[in-house]
Formats: C-alpha cells, sequence, structure tokens
C-alpha cells in the first residue's frame, strides 16, 4: 500500500516545498526559498518516472501533480520575484505581471492535460523550468535592472502558454527494481542543498535551466526560418517554371 502511494508522496512534497518556499521569501530569506523550489523540482521529476515503474498512473495522481505544480512553479516564484524586485516598481505594474505568471502556468498545465502534444516534445515552456529559472533569476537582482527581470517574467509567461516546442526527458524511466534507491536519492540531494550555499546553488542550477527555455526558443526560430527558405524556394521554382 505504502509502495503505491510513494509518487502521491512525492507530489505532497513538492507542494510542501512550494508553500515553505512562500514562506521563506516572505520572511526574507530568499535564496533558501528558491532551494526549495529547485528540491521540489526534483520530487516532481520523480512522481511520474515512480508512478509509471510501479504502473500506479491514475487521473487522481495527475491532478495532484498539476495542482502541487502551480503552487510550487507558478504562485512560489513569482512571490520570490515579487518579494526581491517587484516591490520598488508601480504597484500595477508589480501586481499584474506577478500574477500574470501562475496564471500562464495555470494554462499551461490545463492544456498539458487535455492535449496531446508532440511525441518526445512538451508544447510550451514546462512551469518546473520556467518557476526555476523565475526563482533563481531572483537571486541576480543586484546585477540585473528590475525592469528587466520584469520584462524576463513576461517572457517567460508567455513561453508557457506559447507552441514552442521543448524537449521531453520524462520518457526516461527507473526500472521497477530501482524503486527502493529513488528515496534514498532524494533524501541525499535534499541534505545536499540544503548544507550547500544555498545562494550559491541557485545561481549554479540557473544556468542550464536558462539555458533549457533558451533551447526551445532557438530551435523554434529556426525551424521557422528554414520553413520559410523552403516556402521561398518552392516560389522561386514555381516562377521558373511558368518562365
Amino acid at each position: 500500500m505504502i509502495t503505491k502511494s510513494l509518487p502521491s508522496i512525492f507530489t505532497i512534497g513538492n507542494l510542501f516545498l512550494g508553500i515553505v518556499s512562500i514562506i521563506l521569501v516572505f520572511n526574507g530569506n530568499a535564496p533558501l526559498a528558491a532551494v526549495m523550489v529547485i528540491i521540489a523540482m526534483l520530487l516532481d521529476g520523480v512522481d511520474g518516472r515512480v508512478a509509471r515503474a510501479l504502473n500506479v498512473q491514475s487521473e487522481f495522481g495527475k491532478e495532484l501533480d498539476s495542482l502541487s505544480d502551480v503552487i510550487s512553479f507558478g504562485v512560489a516564484p513569482a512571490f520570490i520575484i515579487y518579494v526581491v524586485a517587484f516591490q520598488e516598481l508601480a504597484p500595477a505594474a508589480g501586481w499584474i505581471v506577478t500574477a500574470l505568471f501562475p496564471i500562464c502556468g495555470a494554462l499551461r498545465l490545463a492544456r498539458f492535460n487535455v492535449i496531446s502534444g508532440t511525441p518526445g516534445y512538451f508544447i510550451g515552456l514546462p512551469i518546473p523550468a520556467a518557476g526555476g529559472v523565475l526563482c533563481t533569476m531572483a537571486l541576480f537582482q543586484e546585477n540585473i535592472h528590475n525592469i528587466a527581470l520584469l520584462l524576463a517574467t513576461i517572457v517567460l509567461s508567455l513561453l508557457m502558454v506559447s507552441n514552442v516546442k521543448y524537449p521531453n526527458f520524462k520518457k526516461v524511466g527507473i526500472p521497477k527494481a530501482a524503486i527502493w534507491v529513488v528515496p534514498i536519492i532524494v533524501i541525499i540531494a535534499i541534505v545536499i542543498a540544503l548544507n550547500a550555499s544555498p545562494d550559491t546553488l541557485s545561481k549554479l542550477i540557473f544556468v542550464p535551466l536558462l539555458i533549457y527555455a533558451l533551447y526551445g526558443l532557438k530551435k523554434n526560430v529556426d525551424t521557422l526560418f528554414r520553413r520559410r527558405r523552403k516556402q521561398q524556394s518552392e516560389d522561386v521554382d514555381a516562377v521558373e517554371q511558368q518562365l
């Protein structure tokens, strides 16, 4: 019974860390709040794999995962960036952009739950990646102007509800025989994260997450240009044939 509940336990752990992250940021500890989001990403990455390995996928687990993701990767990162950077801006701008991020995240998750995507790809930037970029980017507030952070938040929000394709690594599964190792690895990762410098760890995680966000965007731009060049070539061939 406990084994079958393991995926939901990871998902609830993800939700718990999202709530803790919100509490931490409003108590003036943004770096540790960002670490909570990063650990939540780890739990989010294993819950589905464990469910598939145990063959206990369910609609309940799917909906619980989406609701948890809205809090941990939508609301929590939005509050982190608001407390760190947006409070100094005009209230309307800060409030609207802060609300926009979790709203777009919720729309992204709703679309994911009802529409089949392209095999091997996500349609739109996944909310864990967007939330990870946002909460870690907030730690660069001293080096990045608040207006730039505001614009970056808008871009991340729009990427979540866009049709940009991003590689899907969730198909990389966990062998059933290795399920018992997962909780141990998660505990070790949490201990390392909590004992490392929160500020340094979060900034290190920021780099691969940003590369992932930019990779999908660049790949889709390249595809668009290739289609245009192909169309132009076909138009030229059609003209030459008429001549």
